[in-house]
């Protein structure tokens, strides 16, 4: 094989396999950074073996063994200057005496549960939110901390940061990259469910910044999804995120203008949308659905539905989407939740309605400085004929937004009131 080929094919394995590699050694070495170490030594020796003997049959692999290898090796050195051998280099060091094929098949075995074991590490809840997604960002999606500072509109110190202080709490609290079980699995998944919700909202809408959205990170979020909906395939909360990430994720090319002006879902050319993402998210949500799924992120993929299948904004069925809007502020309460049940009660059953329900939430604490409340209030005042006091609440949202096209589209509609 010449060697540019051999080069090409080892990049986009350790692409694909980097997060696996680094689960499985992570779960032996009990070391992040550790496990980061041997999956780049690893590549160094594929790159000087690969394109002499060829690329082998099972390449990922291949990349576990030579890792494993080189962890039995540091730790016989160890052992050597400790005249003593852990149980971590015991075990290992058993493994390697069965021969590659057999490690390999051992492997192939468990490899689901070290991948989701990092997964669930690396959201654990002793970890901040940001810290939780950029190192699940890190560890998970393969992207470098020039990366991950560009899509949060943080400084690259700031994240390595956050990424380094993570590393060692984790190493600190003595965790085990292992897959929890029973109910602390069930508390866990929650954690493991909202840091892939957020590194997609903050693509699907952008909280600060030049750009209203940021497509690579919801794709990088929808694989996260992909990659637990595949290691836990029967549980319909992670189904619900999928579909509902898929559904959202498919207005994401009607959602910008000439220009990169944002453009609001009632103005969107639905002949934009992907309908590929759209059936495939609403294939998740139906297996949800069959699983007897009833949770928030379930409820949320059947709201995108709802848009999904309206063959334009004036036919969705507002009323079933208020419906189900009360299902999910009485399943999870929030203030964000309450404010869009207020808008689509003021869709469905007119702007009194709604403006009735937001007066409910207008003093809470969490939603004094979120622009989306007066932009919400500034609307329904507009369809109800209140074009002067919509103008203000529509410049109030404007001041309060960080996200350059949304200040724009809200100061335009804050003119149109003239």
């Amino acid at each position: 094989m010449a060697g540019s080929e051999a080069h090409r094919a080892i990049e986009a394995t350790f692409r694909i396999e980097r997060a696996r590699l680094i689960a499985g050694l992570a779960r032996i070495v009990r070391d992040v950074d550790r496990a980061e170490e041997l999956a780049q030594e690893a590549l160094v020796i594929a790159l000087a073996e690969w394109p002499k003997a060829g690329v082998p049959h099972n390449p990922g692999a291949w990349l576990m063994a030579a890792a494993k290898r080189r962890a039995i090796d540091g730790l016989r050195r160890d052992a050597m200057r400790r005249r003593k051998h852990d149980q971590i280099a015991r075990e290992l060091i058993e493994a390697s005496d069965s021969g590659v094929e057999e490690l390999e098949a051992a492997l192939d075995d468990d490899i689901g549960d070290e991948l989701l074991g990092l997964v669930f590490t690396s959201c654990h809840p002793i970890l901040s939110r940001e810290a939780r997604a950029a190192l699940t960002l890190r560890l998970i999606g393969g992207l470098t901390t020039d990366e991950i500072a560009r899509a949060f509109l943080a400084s690259e110190p700031t994240i390595a940061q956050r990424i380094v202080r993570a590393k060692k709490t984790i190493a600190k609290a003595g965790l085990r990259f292992d897959v929890p079980r029973g109910a602390e699995r069930d508390a866990r998944l929650a954690s493991v469910l909202e840091v892939i919700y957020l590194i997609f909202n903050e693509g699907y809408a952008a909280t600060a910044g030049d750009d209203p959205i940021r497509p690579a990170l919801c794709a990088e979020a929808q694989r996260l999804g992909r990659i637990l909906t595949g290691l836990i395939p029967d549980e319909p909360e992670v189904l619900g995120l999928l579909a509902l990430m898929e559904i959202q994720a498919s207005r994401l090319p009607a959602r910008t203008g000439p220009g990169g002006a944002l453009v609001p879902l009632p103005e969107q050319n639905r002949a934009r949308w992907d309908r590929m993402l759209i059936g495939q998210g609403l294939s998740a949500l139906a297996r949800a659905e069959a699983l007897g799924g009833d949770g928030p992120y379930v409820l949320q993929a059947a709201l995108a539905a709802c848009h999904a299948r309206a063959p334009s904004w004036g036919e969705t069925d507002w009323p079933r989407i208020a419906g189900l809007y009360d299902q999910l502020h009485a399943a999870k309460p929030s203030p964000v939740v309450a404010l869009n049940r207020a808008i689509a009660h003021g869709l469905a059953f007119g702007p009194e309605a709604g403006l009735a329900l937001l007066d409910a939430i207008a003093g809470e604490p969490a939603l004094a400085s979120y622009a989306p409340l007066p932009a919400a209030r500034g609307d329904l005042l507009m369809r109800s004929g209140q074009r002067a006091e919509a103008k203000a609440e529509f410049e109030r949202a404007a001041a309060l937004t960080r996200n350059r096209a949304e200040r724009d589209f809200l100061l335009s509609r804050a003119q149109d009131c003239d």
